[in-house]
């Protein structure tokens, strides 16, 4: 008697495709719950600084830029912000994005560059 090579790999490929698929239903049961913990977490975002009226650059960096330029914003994947830089061209970086680069326009809203611009010529 001949057994077929193949069955186990089905097997596993069937098992693995089951597996996938009933954890993504659970992911989508556990949505809401995610959801909710975060909204009520207690760390301000900056949509609620901008609600306040207060723009806090620090923290914008920290939400938005270090994923990029590394942890106190001394570089990473993207180069090192700090007072080297040009405050033209970081305004029109923060404004425009950069062209070629992982670095999106829009990360701060137009009302508050300058005030980014001068927390990142802050940096030493």
């Amino acid at each position: 008697m001949n057994k077929n090579p193949v069955v186990p790999f089905f097997l596993i490929f069937a098992l693995g495709i089951g597996l996938v698929f009933f954890m993504s239903l659970y992911g989508l049961d556990q949505k809401k719950e995610i959801a909710g913990a975060n909204e009520e977490g207690t760390e301000q975002t900056t949509e609620e600084s901008a609600n306040t009226g207060e723009f806090d650059a620090e923290a914008v960096a920290q939400q938005k830029c270090i994923s990029c330029h590394g942890d106190g914003l001394a570089g990473g994947m993207g180069p090192a912000l700090n007072s080297s830089l040009d405050a033209k061209e970081a305004h029109d970086a923060i404004k425009d994005g950069v062209a070629g680069t992982a670095m999106p326009a829009g990360l701060v809203p137009d009302e508050n560059i300058d005030e980014m611009v001068d927390y990142i010529l802050s940096l030493d």
